[in-house]
């Protein structure tokens, strides 16, 4: 039996009485069903570069930066600022006729798209916008908004789904009518359950083909209370990300996990792809094709990625703790390039990043952000809970006594004479950061530079820190 394309990802709403989840299926359209599904996506795309520029439009006439003011102002009265519905209302009128595109002088006719498609472009011009200007609920605020190219748009949501667009299913088919485009044959590689609705429906274009998202709704669910369930050592893990040889995960269980490193095994094929498709002429047919082919082992090494950490994230889960602590990385500070090192005379020193992009890269690789996020999402559907602490001094401290051993990076082990035990750092921090979870990790202050530590633990605690370290690590060969 075949395994899922991308399987799908239940996701409990925050209110606790109802349950969601996101299916997704490979459908194969027509001829015609595929040239349709692509002039969709140009009228799309435009429709949101359009938007998009005319709030920059307004934002460039009605601002000015508290530093300067402009030789030249206008005297005309400022129009109303772009907003969802005001832009939204001009669909109707767009729709009267054909639209000329300015830099190419295509005709583009609003008529083919269904309404919805194109309303649901219109909320994520606004979210977008939302998130440069006001930020989320965090306070973090996202970036300048970019216009799409044809490689960045690629969905488009139909939000008024309804049960009764599914016409037929027929053993491993589903027969689904989307409106103005007919019905397409939609590949069931796994059943939709019983009692759940359609409430959306998206049209993904991917590298291998076209693919359906069915966002499903269950109304029926009980309304959820959370088990007030207290951490304890018994039912918690510490989990150390380890970026060393061929080691992913450190449990405070004393169990290593392997890493997968897809990018790394794959990267011998896909240079080869993309220099032959360097080596092409620029729009032509074999540079095209090797495009393709590139997009499609790109595809391939995020998918078994992410079919990695699934099966990792259900490994740690069947453990049947509650209680995950992991490390919470920057990973954008962690990946970023060194500082520019000039001398007096302007000439570019060595500053190290030569060196620092194959580590750039292997944390990339690694993509431990989204393997959290993984987990959080398996450990909800169980009960369990996943929680990021600050990693300070946990890889230095040993666990079971106070006493900074791992000073240097470079030390992997420590030998402990006075308990004959070999201590390995990843498995140490691991368990350092179940202490820092359970509150029993010890305060530590640095005054004028030393190292002052306060805090202890109890002899049971240190007796279950030995007991798995001695269990997870053998005694070295003389």
């Amino acid at each position: 039996m075949t395994r899922p394309t991308n399987p799908g990802k239940i996701i409990l709403t925050k209110n606790g009485n109802s349950m969601k989840a996101t299916y997704q299926y490979k459908f194969y359209p027509d001829t015609n069903q595929k040239l349709a599904l692509n002039q969709w996506l140009r009228i799309c795309r435009y429709w949101y570069n359009r938007q998009l520029g005319d709030r920059f439009d307004w934002w460039e006439m009605n601002r000015t930066a508290i530093n300067a003011c402009p030789l030249k102002t206008s005297i005309a009265t400022p129009r109303e600022k772009p907003n969802y519905y005001w832009q939204k209302q001009q669909l109707p009128i767009l729709k009267k006729d054909l639209v000329k595109v300015f830099h190419s002088g295509e005709l583009l006719d609003f008529k083919q798209v269904d309404s919805t498609i194109l309303q649901d472009v219109s909320k994520r011009v606004e979210r977008a916008f939302e998130r440069f200007i006001v930020g989320d609920s965090k306070g973090g605020r996202s970036g300048r908004p970019r216009f799409k190219t044809e490689a960045d748009y690629r969905t488009m949501t139909l939000a008024t789904a309804r049960d009764d667009w599914i016409k037929l299913i027929r053993k491993n088919w589903i027969y689904i009518r989307l409106p103005k485009l007919g019905v397409i044959k939609v590949r069931m590689h796994r059943t939709i359950p019983d009692g759940l609705t359609i409430k959306q429906v998206s049209v993904t274009r991917k590298a291998d083909g076209w693919f359906l998202q069915l966002i499903l709704e269950d109304t029926s669910v009980p309304e959820l209370t959370p088990d007030k369930i207290a951490p304890t050592w018994e039912n918690s893990i510490g989990l150390d990300a380890v970026l060393h040889e061929d080691v992913y995960l450190a449990t405070s269980e004393g169990e290593k996990l392997p890493s997968l490193k897809p990018l790394r095994k794959n990267q011998a094929k896909l240079d080869r792809i993309s220099l032959k498709r360097n080596q092409r002429k620029r729009r032509s047919k074999a540079r095209r094709k090797l495009a393709k082919k590139e997009a499609r082992q790109h595809q391939k090494i995020a998918r078994s990625r992410q079919d990695f950490h699934y099966k990792t994230a259900h490994k740690l889960v069947r453990t049947g703790a509650k209680f995950f602590f992991h490390e919470d990385l920057n990973l954008k500070g962690l990946t970023k390039r060194n500082k520019v090192k000039q001398d007096e005379d302007g000439k570019y020193l060595p500053n190290g990043q030569s060196a620092k992009s194959g580590l750039n890269k292997s944390w990339l690789d690694a993509a431990f952000g989204q393997f959290f996020t993984t987990l959080s999402y398996i450990g909800e559907k169980t009960g369990a809970v996943v929680v990021s602490q600050k990693p300070a001094y946990t890889s230095m401290l040993l666990c079971y006594r106070n006493e900074m051993v791992f000073t240097d990076c470079n030390i992997r082990e420590y030998w402990d004479e006075q308990n004959s035990l070999m201590v390995d750092r990843d498995l140490n921090a691991a368990i350092n950061l179940k202490r820092l979870g359970l509150d029993i990790f010890p305060s530590i202050k640095r005054p004028s530079g030393n190292l002052s530590i306060v805090g202890s633990m109890d002899n049971s605690t240190i007796k279950e820190i030995l007991h798995t370290l001695h269990r997870a690590v053998k005694k070295p060969t003389s």
